[in-house]
């Protein structure tokens, strides 16, 4: 059966014994005729039953008492003075001279009359007759009757009063002071177990052991800068009379003429060739300049196979180049490029 939040509340507040006497009645009458509510209740128990074995008794410290008594003997109301026994007397008096005739007033009867008005008397309402002899009491005397509860009976039972609130609050005392300390017990346990699994995961048991953190890095190496392939062609006419040393980087494309033999002629200009299969006709690579070492990045509008494969030629042109684009003076340099520095694999 599903209890609402209350009840569950009130299960375990009866476990633990912190209800009042109205609410422990109430929590008992359910229990009495719903089954389900007192395993609910017993569940209760059962879990919070270890928190008793923990902690003890803790009980107040005698000054505690004798503040508490002071306290309440501070509140309590002052009795009411009692009625002096003069003030009776008079009263009284005047009572028994008002109901008793004077003496000159009563008639002589005779016995037969005597035993007549007995008779009446005897036959009157027993009601009449009490009305008639009970003797009409002062107000003073109303007062201090024993069915009026008087001030000692009053302060008498606010003593009762007082005593039990003492002993029901300290009862709560006790048993808050027990939860307390029940928790404290708990949150160090705790933190204790958390500071073993941070600083000693090993004493622990394999249970309770914080599982490993495994965390994967990936670490990246810088590559090494690859070197690309170095072709290099002799421009010869023959084989002996070396003229031109040309290099091409095959990753930039680009090609160096070095002057080793060649020498200059005057009014003319040297005009380096490539002639390939692939190609229609041989296209210019430029003018060979006048000193040493010329550089070109030119190479870069052909394929790698084309630029490999190609024969590569010198001819004798007017002075800056050949003017139509196509070569006009003789051919008088050639060669193939071979590799000389593979490329990095």
């Amino acid at each position: 059966m599903a209890y609402s939040e209350d009840h569950i509340m009130l299960a375990a507040e009866y476990a633990l014994g912190t209800l009042d006497a109205a609410e422990r009645a109430q929590v008992e009458t359910m229990m009495a005729v719903d089954g389900d509510y007192a395993a609910l209740v017993q569940a209760w128990e059962f879990r919070l039953g270890p928190l008793n074995q923990m902690v003890g008794l803790v009980e107040p410290r005698p000054e505690l008492w004798e503040r508490i008594k002071a306290e309440i003997a501070a509140s309590r109301p002052k009795p009411a003075a009692a009625p002096a026994p003069e003030s009776i007397a008079p009263a009284d008096m005047t009572v028994s001279a008002a109901a008793d005739p004077p003496p000159a007033a009563v008639p002589e009867v005779s016995s037969a009359s005597t035993a007549e008005a007995g008779a009446e008397l005897s036959s009157a309402p027993t009601a009449e007759a009490a009305q008639v002899e009970a003797p009409v009491a002062p107000p003073e005397i109303a007062a201090a009757s024993p069915t009026a509860p008087t001030s000692s009976e009053n302060a008498g039972a606010d003593d009762a009063r007082d005593e039990a609130t003492v002993v029901y609050l300290s009862f709560r005392v006790r048993q808050w002071r027990a939860v307390a300390n029940a928790m404290t017990a708990i949150a160090a346990a705790l933190l204790a177990l958390v500071a073993v699994q941070v600083y000693r995961p090993d004493l622990l048991p394999q249970v309770l052991q914080p599982k490993p953190r495994i965390q994967t890095v990936e670490v990246k190496v810088p590559t090494a800068p690859q070197s690309s392939a170095q072709l290099v062609a002799l421009l010869q006419k023959d084989a002996a009379s070396p003229a031109f040393i040309l290099t091409v980087d095959a990753a930039s494309k680009s090609y160096t003429v070095r002057r080793v033999g060649a020498a200059p002629e005057p009014g003319k200009s040297y005009e380096l060739w490539l002639v390939s299969d692939k190609l229609q006709r041989p296209r210019s690579l430029g003018v060979i300049g006048g000193s040493d070492f010329t550089s070109r990045p030119v190479l870069s509008a052909y394929d790698a196979d084309t630029v490999n494969r190609a024969t590569y030629a010198v001819t004798v042109e007017p002075e800056g180049g050949s003017p139509t684009g196509m070569a006009t003076g003789p051919i008088v340099f050639t060669g193939k490029l071979i590799e000389t520095v593979p490329p990095a694999r």
